[in-house]
């Protein structure tokens, strides 16, 4: 085999929001380079559809659970059923536009339950249940919006993404003498479900783009790419890093 200091062979890694969009990307790649995968979502059929996707040709094994990151429970029975990982990706994510005058308490408290409290509690317990081992990483997905800019009507999503980001960083630092690494990946507008679900009209998507210098919006594979390098020996000197993937978006 030819050197790849980027190799995922031997890793074993769960994948949160793998039913689609950044979560699907990155499990199909790491599969390419040899990781066996854990796969959990809600969505079961997205689950199914990612599974036809990874390569096995290293013999890998992959599995998926069906999993509601709302329910602590539901995280503390993953975390039970789960083998010692090598790497972990918090992805699992939701968002919603709203001005801040039509805020309401349910749609922050579901949003904050999915985005940020459910990546924190995972971390908890996989940790708490000694299911990360040595030399392991932890990949957060973050957002540019909230951490590097604003933008009208993502108050809610972005305070989350801030949340992860500080979570982040924190449990770098406190779990740094066991050896594990936490990083984020913070993306500009990437091609997903969350984009493409009818909250913005052609003519602002249009608009935004203006702002990106390399002018384009990011693909999933863009942010896989990068949580691949985060998740491998290669970025074995990096922990508590906000890695900003936003095709120059924040550079004005």
């Amino acid at each position: 085999m030819s050197y790849n200091p980027f190799s995922l062979s031997g890793k074993v890694i769960l994948v949160t929001g793998a039913a689609g969009g950044i979560g699907k990307a990155t499990a199909k790649e790491c599969s390419r380079l040899g990781a066996t995968l854990i796969l959990a979502d809600i969505n079961e059929k997205g689950l199914k559809e990612t599974m036809e996707l990874l390569d096995t040709s290293l013999n890998q094994i992959h599995h998926y659970c069906k999993v509601d990151f709302t329910k602590e429970q539901e995280i503390i029975d993953l975390v039970m059923g789960l083998p010692v990982l090598d790497g972990c990706v918090c992805n699992a994510g939701v968002m919603k536009l709203t001005l801040l005058q039509f805020v309401s308490v349910e749609e922050i408290e579901r949003i904050q339950r999915i985005n940020l409290i459910a990546p924190m509690l995972l971390t908890k317990y996989l940790v708490k249940k000694k299911r990360v081992a040595k030399g392991s990483s932890i990949v957060f997905t973050a957002s540019a919006g909230g951490v590097f800019r604003v933008s009208i009507g993502n108050g809610i999503y972005a305070t989350t993404k801030c949340g992860v980001d500080a979570f982040m960083r924190t449990a770098a630092l406190e779990l740094g003498a066991k050896g594990i690494r936490c990083n984020s990946v913070n993306p500009g507008m990437v091609l997903t479900n969350l984009i493409n679900c009818g909250q913005f009209t052609e003519e602002e998507l249009e608009k935004e783009l203006r702002n990106y210098p390399l002018g384009r919006y990011g693909t999933p594979e863009d942010i896989a790419y990068a949580i691949v390098y985060l998740l491998s020996d290669a970025s074995s000197w990096m922990t508590g890093t906000a890695l900003k993937l936003d095709g120059g978006m924040t550079l004005s």
